[in-house]
């Protein structure tokens, strides 16, 4: 079983940069990809970005790719998403999520399907 807990997210100006962390509880934490979704009203939800288990692969959202930076710190058992040159477009609520991934690459994990554990989400807003 695995528990998460989003942090970071706020409302920010167009052009400004935020930074989302994602604490897991267990100490299986190393053997999960994580990904980062994002679901804004009247929209379906949809992957930012995933990284693979021991950080060595990441994908990412075209709209997303060159701004947001997904990252890992096993030994804290936490995973990050750095957003800068934020837009309005990227209004949502933000979800970490956890999938059993040792020896896989992130590419695996890009529909939310294939997630077993979720945090319950942050609002990031942005205005214009």
């Amino acid at each position: 079983q695995v528990q998460l807990v989003e942090s970071g997210g706020g409302l920010v100006q167009a052009g400004g940069s935020l930074r989302l962390s994602c604490a897991a509880s267990g100490r299986t934490f190393s053997s999960y990809a994580m990904g980062w979704f994002r679901q804004a009203p009247g929209k379906e939800r949809e992957l930012v970005a995933s990284i693979s288990w021991g950080g060595g692969s990441t994908s990412y959202a075209a709209s997303v790719k060159g701004r947001f930076t997904i990252s890992r710190d096993n030994a804290k058992n936490t995973a990050y998403l750095q957003m800068n040159s934020l837009e309005p477009e990227d209004t949502a609520v933000y979800y970490c999520a956890a999938a059993f991934g040792l020896g896989l690459p992130s590419s695996v994990f890009i529909r939310d399907e294939k997630y077993d554990y979720w945090g319950q989400g942050t609002q990031v807003t942005v205005s214009s």
